[in-house]
């Protein structure tokens, strides 16, 4: 209040002396008013002298427009007047009629003045938080003179007091939401200034964009903006596009709830543009420029590695990285919007394999197609483009190569004799990369230089393979190498006429060999194998030259370090004891570590040292390169120490070396082998898949036989009940021959199911012969162990897989035991139907039938039971070939190794188990013998009816001519009788 009376005394030409009565006694009327409507009345003035009289009106009208707030919140219509009272009094908008009042005061005064009004006003307002929470509870109303001005209101309180406003609100009880819903309110003007109400509130506040990105706001900006036409669209489309870029930028959070919500996929219709050569409005360019640095938030370098590789991955799955290559490849592209789709491209694929891929297979639209990758590099290299395209070119080519080998491989091999295209009908990668670093223009120098050291960065491998590149200077001469080229030019100097910066071209040639030979002792002995090239070195840093002249020191020094660090004392007049004793004659040590340092205390170092994007205000700035900086960084300690060292230090640091590599190697070797364990458990793993495999299969057979059987067993019950009938109702010949009929389809049906028995235990024998496969698999496996280590490990998982092997043969040996009881079963109902055929047999004798007939069916009956008997012999082998298989089985597990020794108690279970399929051998051996007992009595029985019976050896052919005689007299029996 101090500051705004001293305000007042200090103008000279304020206000008349009667519009400040007036302005007071609008206040009164205001204060003490009953009458709504001349308290309407009164705010209503003083909104109309607001903006002449601001300081008046704000001094002595506030408080009783905040009261007015708070207690006639009935009246729409004064909420609204005093609401644009407060906005005209603490907004620092100019007005044509407050600019005439100063016409003495300086237009940079008045506007000083005017803020400072503004902010001072604001705090007195929010100095009570309750005025915050009351304006924030009227955006609630839906009526458009109170909820417009209001939002004006909060959004000027906003722009004078961001950080004090922002924390009232976060504490305020759903003062986030109640803003938010601003962006659904169907009158346009209210949405828009809501948007902008929102740009101020989240502004440099993570908290709050975290509260408006979970209240939605993605979905319904994104929405705003595709109603708008996307990049067609207005300025409420960039506003949209502002507030997005404030709730994302720096706020991990946010950016992987986009990513998460599947926002990326709605960002792609935004880029659908022609490449007409008409339709480029400057709002447009404006949504459009927005929109790719929308990208390039969530794309950042600066963001966590694991967050940028996962929004990579979601813009190429849905196309919106071939939408952007499509605008790079178009034509009538504005230059500041295809300078900016460079660098948003570059960083969409920046480090991210699949993109990278992705970008090398694209083609620009020409005749013939060239790579977009040959294109851009064409405008690197020309000195006619525009210096911000060419430094986008660079970053994209810098993006396409990094962490890339492939990448760098194929520009490499460009440059190699074998791939280079003789007919000269296509021009490649490296030719033009060649042809800038050897121009006349020295930006082209530096960027063709910087570039082919990405294609070095990190890949000893192609800092090999560029040893073989060689170049024709002029006819006549033999070529000569590229790095012999580039120390040729260095050490020409300012000798050739260049355009642009004098020592441009001497530091990107510096920094290119200084990548080239550092980790590379094969380039470094490439290096000093030419005998000039240390003397230049020596001789460009002992001498005492110019403050320009003293980064070209620096660097010189860095390449000597470089070329003693990385030596391999394979020449012997360049060895590192030799070239550290010649730096200490001719420059000094102390003097070389100065001139080393000048690099990194250079003005330019830190500048390339923040951001991986070359962005140079002017082309004389383009000295360092980012991943330069960081190899500075990383030798400059190394190579003082190397050249402090003494001889013997040299010798034991070597030994050091020879110690890390053996001990390197051993773990390389260990390595291999705990790989080879690891594809041998993995085999073993797939074994055990299979045989869990067959064991389910095994038992979904299993099962399929018991429910077999269970309806066997159904079926003889049936059987057994209609033969019970057929017995008590049975009174004459044709009721026999009946049951004649019907038994030998009962039988028939037994033998059907004896032979699916017989199949069963076939496919049984099967899968027990494949688990012996598996097990000899076991044997081989666990004696190919290579050391005491992989042996342990292979037999405690064999050890484990024949345990799972002997539970699966336990489970095969009680399906055979419940086998075997079921044919025991069968042969116990056979049994049953013996007996009653025997009493099928009396009861014919009884109703007079002939011996004939008794002779027939008694033939019929003993042919039956010789059928049963040779079925009961077959199960018999079988039994005992599953038997013979098991002892194999057993053999073949006790021979398998030593470490199986522990199954020596299995073993003894599987005897015992034997033991007993042989007793239940016996068992059928006895009720074998019972059966035959059981035909001798009915023979004998046969014989005291009077009819004759013939030996075991004859009965065949007696059957079959007793047979042959029926058919030919069936009437003699009965004469006989």
């Amino acid at each position: 209040m101090n500051f705004l009376r001293g305000v007042m005394g200090g103008q000279s030409a304020g206000p008349q002396h009667t519009e400040a009565e007036t302005i007071q006694k609008l206040c009164d009327r205001v204060a003490s008013s009953t009458l709504l409507d001349d308290r309407r009345n009164a705010v209503r003035a003083l909104k109309s002298l607001s903006k002449k009289y601001r300081l008046e009106v704000g001094i002595q009208a506030m408080e009783h427009l905040i009261h007015v707030l708070q207690t006639d919140r009935s009246d729409s219509e004064i909420i609204g007047y005093a609401l644009d009272t407060l906005y005209n009094i603490i907004s620092n908008d100019e007005d044509e009629e407050v600019d005439s009042l100063f016409l003495n005061i300086t237009e940079e005064n008045s506007t000083r003045q005017s803020e400072d009004l503004g902010s001072q006003f604001t705090e007195i307002f929010i100095k009570q938080q309750e005025n915050v929470t009351l304006l924030l509870s009227l955006l609630e109303e839906f009526d458009f003179h109170v909820r417009w001005p209001g939002v004006k209101l909060l959004t000027s309180l906003l722009k004078q007091l961001g950080p004090q406003v922002q924390q009232i609100i976060l504490v305020s009880p759903m003062g986030v939401s109640r803003l938010m819903d601003l962006l659904a309110d169907s009158r346009e003007v209210i949405r828009n200034d809501g948007v902008l109400l929102l740009q101020a509130l989240t502004r440099s506040n993570g908290a709050i964009q975290k509260i408006v990105a979970f209240e939605n706001a993605f979905e319904r900006l994104l929405d705003i903006i595709s109603e708008e036409g996307n990049s067609d669209g207005g300025i409420v489309v960039e506003d949209c596009l502002i507030l997005l870029q404030n709730l994302l930028k720096n706020n991990n959070s946010n950016q992987n709830f986009f990513k998460e919500g599947s926002y990326i996929q709605r960002m792609k219709p935004w880029f659908e543009v022609g490449d007409e050569n008409t339709g480029w409005s400057a709002q447009k360019v404006t949504n459009l420029h927005l929109m790719l640095q929308l990208v390039r938030v969530l794309v950042s370098p600066t963001n966590p590695p694991g967050a940028t590789s996962s929004c990579q991955k979601a813009m190429f799955q849905c196309g919106l990285l071939q939408q952007l290559c499509t605008i790079l490849m178009a034509t009538g592209v504005p230059a500041d919007i295809l300078t900016e789709t460079i660098n948003t491209v570059s960083e969409v694929i920046r480090g991210y394999q699949v993109n990278q891929d992705y970008f090398a297979s694209v083609n620009a639209p020409s005749n013939p197609p060239r790579p977009a990758i040959v294109v851009l590099l064409m405008s690197m290299v020309n000195e006619r483009q525009p210096f911000v395209l060419r430094c986008a070119v660079l970053y994209c080519f810098q993006c396409f190569l990094y962490k890339n080998q492939k990448g760098q491989g194929e520009i490499v091999s460009t440059l190699l004799p074998s791939t280079i295209d003789a007919t000269g009908n296509s021009v490649s990668a490296g030719q033009l990369l060649c042809g800038g670093l050897f121009s006349t223009d020295s930006l082209s120098n530096w960027c063709a230089a910087v570039a082919l050291a990405h294609a070095l960065q990190e890949n000893a491998t192609q800092k090999e393979q560029l040893l073989r590149v060689q170049l024709a200077t002029s006819i006549g001469n033999p070529p000569v190498s590229l790095l012999q080229q580039c120390t040729n030019i260095l050490s020409q100097g300012d000798k050739i006429d260049r355009r642009g910066s004098k020592i441009q071209t001497r530091v990107g040639l510096l920094m290119l060999l200084c990548t080239w030979l550092s980790n590379c002792p094969i380039a470094v002995t490439h290096f000093l194998h030419n005998s000039a090239n240390v003397p230049f070195l020596t001789g460009q840093i002992a001498e005492n030259l110019g403050e320009e002249e003293q980064l070209v020191q620096g660097l010189c020094a860095l390449l000597l370090g470089i070329s003693i660090y990385f030596n391999d004392n394979s020449l012997e007049s360049y060895k590192k004891e030799k070239l550290k004793q010649l730096i200490e004659k001719r420059i000094g040590k102390e003097n070389f570590i100065e001139k080393l340092g000048f690099i990194s205390k250079h003005e330019l170092y830190s500048r390339a040292s923040q951001k991986p994007q070359p962005n140079f205000p002017s082309p004389e700035y383009m000295i360092f390169d980012h991943e330069f900086t960081k190899l500075v960084k990383e030798l400059e300690g190394v190579i003082t120490k190397a050249i402090y060292k003494s001889s013997e230090e040299d010798k034991k640091e070597e030994e050091v070396k020879k110690t890390l590599e053996q001990h390197d190697n051993i773990v390389t070797h260990y390595k291999n082998m705990i790989r080879e364990q690891d594809l041998q458990l993995e085999e073993l793993k797939q074994q055990v898949s299979t045989l869990k495999c067959q064991n389910e299969q095994l038992q979904t057979a299993v099962t399929q036989q018991v429910s077999q059987i269970q309806q066997h067993k159904d079926q003889y019950n049936l059987l057994k009940i209609q033969l019970g009938k057929d017995n008590q109702h049975q009174g004459s010949y044709s009721e026999g021959a009946q049951m004649n009929g019907v038994q030998p389809e009962e039988i028939g049906r037994l033998r059907e199911e004896i032979e699916e028995l017989k199949n069963n235990q076939e496919l049984l024998q099967s899968k027990l012969t494949e688990k012996d496969s598996v097990i000899e698999n076991l044997k081989s496996s666990q004696t190919s162990g290579t050391n005491e280590q992989s042996s342990a490990i292979v037999s405690a998982r064999d050890s484990e897989q024949v345990a799972e092997l002997k539970q699966e043969l336990a489970t095969l040996k009680s399906q055979l035991n419940s086998q075997s009881v079921e044919i025991t079963k069968l042969q116990t109902e056979k049994q049953e139907l013996l007996q009653k055929t025997e009493v099928f047999a009396k009861s014919v004798e009884v109703q007079g039938e002939t011996e004939t007939v008794i002779a027939t069916k008694t033939t019929d009956v003993e042919g039956r039971l010789s059928a049963l008997l040779q079925e009961t012999k077959e199960l018999k082998n079988e039994i005992k070939a599953l038997s013979e298989e098991r002892t194999a089985i057993k053999e073949q597990l006790d021979s398998s190794n030593s470490t199986i020794a522990i199954l020596q108690t299995e073993k003894d279970k599987l005897e015992l188990e034997i033991t007993d399929s042989k007793k239940e051998q016996d068992d059928l051996l006895v009720l074998l013998a019972d059966q035959d007992q059981k035909i001798l009595s009915l023979k004998n029985k046969l014989k005291d009816l009077g009819h004759p019976v013939e030996e075991e050896d004859e009965l065949e052919s007696g059957d079959q001519e007793d047979e042959d005689d029926e058919s030919e007299d069936p009437g003699k029996d009965l004469d006989h009788i």
